[in-house]
C-alpha cells in the first residue's frame, strides 16, 4: 500500500474514518492520498488534520490513482461515474462503501471492466472498531481482495462473504450497533431502577458489553461456553437468564436481524430499479 496512490471520493463520516485509519496505521502516507468532496469546509478540515491533497472535482486525480474509494451516497453514483468514467483505467481497483449498489453495477457504469470490491462497514469505523464485510466481482483477484482487507483492517475486523449475503451483513453488523445501544440503555436503566447513579450505571453497562465482546473475540470460545462459566446453578445469573428467556430477548434479536435483512433487500431492489439496473 505504501506506494499506491489513493483517491477517496467522499469525505463524510465513513470516508473520513477510513482516511484516519489509513494514515494512523501507516498504510499510505498523506502525500499519496487525495480526497474529493463538494463541501469545501470539510475538505479544508481534512487537509488540516491529515495533510492530504483535496479537491472539489476528481479531474486529473483519477488517472494517477491506483485505488479509487467511492464513499458517496448511492443516489449520486451516476453523476460520480460520469465525472470519472473518461479518466478511469481498467487496472485501477475500485472500492465502494455505497449501500445497495452491486459491484457489477459500478463496474458497468464505469465501462472499463475494473475490478470492484464492495464493502459493508458499520459506524464503529469511527473508533477503529468496525465490523466490515467485503465482496467483489470479476475481474477482481486475490490481490485486490487483500488490498481491500488491508484498507478496512485499519478501522476494525474484516470478513469475506458472497455478495448476495451483504443484506444479511447489513441486518447483523450494519444495523447491529443500534441493537447493542438499546441493550446498553436497558442495562443502565435497570441499574438506575435498582438504585445506582445514572453515570455509574452507564459506565458499568458499557464496559460490561465491551468486556464480554472482547472475551468472545480473544478466547475463541462459543458464547454459550462463556455464559456457563459465569452462571452458578441457582445463582443470580441463572435467575436473570431465566427472565431473559421468558421475556423473549433471544427471539427478539433473531427477529431484528431478519427484519433488517429483509428491509435491506427491499431497499436495494428499489435502488436498482430507480437506477435502471
Amino acid at each position: 500500500m505504501q506506494e499506491k496512490n489513493v483517491l477517496l471520493i467522499g469525505g463524510g463520516n465513513m470516508g473520513s474514518a477510513l482516511l484516519r485509519g489509513i494514515i494512523q496505521s501507516g498504510l499510505a502516507p498523506a502525500r499519496k492520498i487525495t480526497v474529493i468532496d463538494i463541501l469545501t469546509d470539510r475538505l479544508e478540515e481534512l487537509r488540516t488534520l491529515h495533510g492530504v491533497e483535496v479537491d472539489v472535482t476528481p479531474g486529473p486525480h483519477v488517472a494517477v490513482a491506483d485505488v479509487i474509494i467511492l464513499a458517496v451516497k448511492p443516489q449520486i453514483l451516476p453523476k460520480v461515474a460520469a465525472d470519472i468514467r473518461d479518466s478511469v483505467r481498467p487496472i485501477q481497483l475500485v472500492v465502494s462503501i455505497m449501500a445497495g449498489v452491486e459491484s457489477t453495477r459500478i463496474r458497468d457504469l464505469l465501462g472499463k471492466n475494473n475490478p470492484v470490491i464492495r464493502v459493508m462497514p458499520n459506524i464503529a469505523a469511527t473508533v477503529d472498531a468496525a465490523a466490515s464485510a467485503i465482496a467483489g466481482c470479476h475481474p477482481a483477484t486475490e490481490e485486490h481482495y487483500q488490498v481491500a482487507e488491508t484498507l478496512f483492517g485499519a478501522v476494525g475486523e474484516v470478513v469475506r462473504v458472497e455478495e448476495k449475503l451483504l443484506d444479511a451483513v447489513t441486518g447483523l453488523s450494519g444495523s447491529g450497533p443500534a441493537y447493542v445501544y438499546t441493550v446498553i440503555e436497558a442495562l443502565c436503566d435497570g441499574g438506575v431502577h435498582m438504585g445506582l447513579p445514572r453515570d455509574v450505571a452507564m459506565k458499568l453497562a458499557a464496559q460490561t458489553v465491551l468486556g464480554a465482546a472482547k472475551l468472545v473475540q480473544e478466547s475463541g470460545d462459543h458464547p454459550a461456553v462463556l455464559r456457563d462459566r459465569v452462571t452458578t446453578p441457582g445463582g443470580t445469573t441463572a435467575a436473570a437468564l431465566r427472565e431473559l428467556e421468558d421475556r423473549g430477548l433471544r427471539a427478539a434479536l433473531l427477529s431484528a436481524v431478519a427484519a433488517a435483512t429483509a428491509r435491506s433487500s427491499e431497499l436495494n431492489r428499489k435502488s436498482a430499479e430507480s437506477n435502471g439496473s
